[in-house]
């Protein structure tokens, strides 16, 4: 069994089931200790007895990810129960899919409340800690690991608000990489693809579990990244976008100026806009197509 994270104190969201469980159970098999953060207390409370049951270190934790001042909870839990912090795995999420013409307010706050404020709540909580070590001349080696999807890269039909909070996500995690590597803190995020609760009912013959061979979609098979991410072996890495699924991954290719055209020191008359964006775009690559478009 590999220790690569022994001793790592991580906290993951969303850990009672899917794919948090998987990384749960993951980071204790490599040694790390693990604050299992899930409002489904008993889930959580399952999942740390799958950790101890095999060895490993775990506490559970009910923090609201999308309140900021019960979010602090899971940090001081992490520290009571371990003594130090050394990543967060932001994992928990939701989805309210609704055509856009469709969507309810209470929809898209929903979304956004559990992608882009929970991202937010407890990392922020992290970061104060981080920062106070460092400015206390130690050295913090701390992981942030979010969580974008290929909807948020991409877009997805019926999903614009889980699209635009994943999409910020991405985002999000770009300036974190820049504002907090002077504290020994890295961000990257990933754009997982498995069978969850989330999924397994949308794409429910795709993800089905086969009868024989290798089981694609298994969380299981996305747990490797993450492990490693919140290693001190991944130490110059940071500001990336990880695909993941199955037994493939990638590294996303971001946004990032494409061709250009300029006037010569004036600007642009109106009537001339369109013939330069012809020109721009007939030498763009085309961005990949939103997921149920056509």
């Amino acid at each position: 069994m590999s220790a690569i994270c022994s001793g790592r104190v991580v906290i993951i969201t969303g850990a009672g089931g899917g794919l948090g469980r998987a990384y749960a159970l993951a980071l204790g098999a490599a040694g790390a200790k693990v604050v299992v953060n899930d409002i489904n207390t008993a889930a959580a409370d399952a999942t740390v007895a799958a950790i101890r049951d095999a060895g490993g270190e775990a506490v559970a934790n009910d923090s609201d990810i999308t309140d900021f001042a019960d979010s602090a909870r899971a940090v001081q839990e992490a520290l009571d129960a371990f003594g130090d912090l050394h990543a967060v795995v932001n994992n928990a999420g939701v989805c309210r899919d609704r055509m856009f013409v469709s969507l309810s307010e209470e929809e898209w706050d929903t979304v956004m409340a559990v992608h882009l404020k929970g991202h937010f709540c407890i990392t922020r909580h992290a970061c104060s800690y981080w920062r106070g070590l460092a400015k206390q001349g130690g050295t913090p080696v701390a992981r942030i690991i979010n969580t974008s999807s290929g909807a948020g890269l991409q877009g997805s039909v019926g999903q614009s608000n889980y699209s635009a909070a994943k999409g910020g996500i991405a985002s999000l995690t770009l300036v974190q990489a820049a504002e907090l590597a002077r504290y020994g803190v890295t961000a990257n995020a990933l754009a997982p693809a498995a069978r969850t609760g989330m999924t397994e009912e949308v794409f429910a013959e795709r993800m089905a579990v086969p009868d024989t061979g290798f089981d694609y979609f298994d969380p299981a098979n996305v747990a490797p990244l993450v492990v490693w991410l919140v290693s001190e072996a991944s130490s110059a890495v940071s500001g990336y976008v990880f695909e993941a699924e199955g037994d493939m991954l990638s590294v996303s290719d971001g946004w990032r100026r494409g061709p250009v055209r300029r006037r010569g020191d004036k600007a642009w008359a109106a009537e001339e806009v369109g013939p330069a964006v012809a020109d721009m775009l007939a030498e763009a690559t085309p961005a990949q197509p939103v997921y149920g478009a056509g």
